[in-house]
């Protein structure tokens, strides 16, 4: 089974909105759970373990423009 402790054997996507430069993001998960989030330019590099919990109250502040 995936585990954000085996990063490389999570599913990785990146948003829909990315653009040519692959400066984003991209979120991890076992199909079940969202587990990890890395930089796209690092695939081989430390990925951020998340809950899912968390996970959706960062993109809905993302959202409200708590960070611009």
């Amino acid at each position: 089974m995936a585990t954000a402790h085996d990063p490389l054997s999570l599913t990785w996507r990146k948003s829909t909105y990315t653009q040519a430069n692959g400066e984003c993001v991209e979120l991890g998960g076992n199909g079940v759970h969202l587990l990890a989030v890395r930089d796209s330019k690092d695939p081989i590099g430390p990925a951020l373990r998340v809950g899912p919990g968390a996970l959706t109250s960062f993109v809905g502040a993302i959202k409200r423009g708590t960070y611009d």
